[in-house]
């Protein structure tokens, strides 16, 4: 068997269950100089884009609101329409960049959803590509990134700025 280390992963999963506070609302609140180090690519009014620190895919962005809401129901409607509006520019902005040949869209409400953070609602954006499925998936159970988070951010800000 092969092994494909992934070292980073493990700060988060050791204390997955154990987090205190809520690391989308520190980012959504932090100083506009810390956004690069926390990959918060945008902070709106009432929602925010955030590149997720464990991607799917490279460029897999999350939109949640600034507020610490986790009902899905009790979202206000300026909130999701802002949350939404953030949605289509991050999908323009990523094909623009990216060239993507699609996008997976989601809400993992509730642990049992798949959601790794219950309390605080965010939108997946997924960028995907045809191919983009290899062997590394199906036979080792293993996804392989090949950029680098902070580079990719350096690439979407400008063009998200402009936008």
């Amino acid at each position: 068997m092969r092994i494909l280390w992934a070292p980073w992963r493990s700060g988060y999963v050791e204390k997955v269950d154990e987090q205190e506070g809520c690391f989308l609302c520190d980012a959504a609140r932090a100083d506009q100089q810390r956004h690069r180090e926390l990959l918060v690519l945008h902070v709106g009014r009432r929602a925010f884009v955030i590149f997720n620190k464990y991607p799917y895919n490279a460029g897999h962005l999350m939109v949640a609101p600034v507020d610490h809401i986790g009902d899905f129901l009790k979202l206000d409607e300026e909130t999701a329409l802002e949350i939404h509006t953030l949605t289509q520019k991050a999908i323009r902005v990523l094909k623009e960049v990216l060239r993507p040949h699609g996008f997976n869209l989601g809400y993992n409400l509730g642990r049992s959803a798949g959601a790794g953070l219950e309390d605080h609602l965010h939108l997946h954006i997924v960028p995907r590509w045809n191919g983009d499925t290899n062997f590394m998936p199906v036979t080792a159970n293993t996804k392989v990134i090949s950029q680098d988070l902070w580079d990719l951010y350096d690439r979407l800000k400008p063009v998200w700025d402009k936008c």
